[in-house]
């Protein structure tokens, strides 16, 4: 439970950090802790710890966002971040039957794509700054609102991150299972 909260804590902080330094918006671990919380943790409750993460950080962001931007998110864009971290652990549970770092990396990549489309899709609904056609959808894919930076970029940065997060997280399980003798990635075996 210690190690659970000061992930916690770390990862909500480096979200919040990260607004004040905008190369490294999306750039959070959050994503492929979900994930990996999916492959390697058998306890149930450990993937909650991203999602509380998510949480604690998105009440920060939102009031950050409504004063500097005028730009509030909603509850169901609160839900909908959540779900996609839910299903990035399912992908984490997936992975974990046939685990190899092949996997890893489809999963890692599942989730950045999912947590991209769902995400920018859903503004593009939801936001009367874009035009309700095919051109205003691609709008918020790619380049989003002039006011902020584009979309493709958010998108870049959450990509890296959880790639990177996830090969970091991964090669920390995968070495603590080699040193206990079990099967593990590193040694060229499967730890399923």
């Amino acid at each position: 439970m210690p190690f659970a909260l000061v992930i916690l804590v770390l990862a909500a902080a480096w979200r919040i950090f990260t607004l004040h330094v905008p190369a490294l918006s999306n750039f959070s671990p959050l994503m492929a802790l979900a994930f990996c919380g999916g492959v390697y943790f058998r306890g149930r409750w450990l993937w909650l710890v991203p999602l509380a993460a998510l949480t604690l950080s998105d009440l920060y962001i939102d009031h950050y966002y409504a004063t500097q931007y005028h730009y509030e998110w909603t509850v169901g864009g609160a839900v909908l971040r959540a779900l996609c971290f839910a299903a990035a652990a399912g992908f984490g549970q997936l992975v974990s039957t046939r685990r190899s770092w092949l996997n890893l990396f489809s999963g890692s990549l599942g989730g950045s794509v999912l947590f991209y489309l769902v995400t920018n899709t859903a503004s593009w609904l939801g936001d009367a700054g874009y035009a309700h056609n095919a051109a205003g959808w691609w709008q918020a894919l790619t380049v989003g609102h002039p006011q902020f930076q584009p979309t493709l970029f958010f998108f870049r940065n959450t990509l890296v991150s959880d790639l990177l997060f996830t090969g970091v997280f991964a090669l920390a399980m995968e070495s603590v299972a080699q040193r206990r003798g079990a099967p593990s990635l590193l040694a060229g075996r499967t730890s399923a």
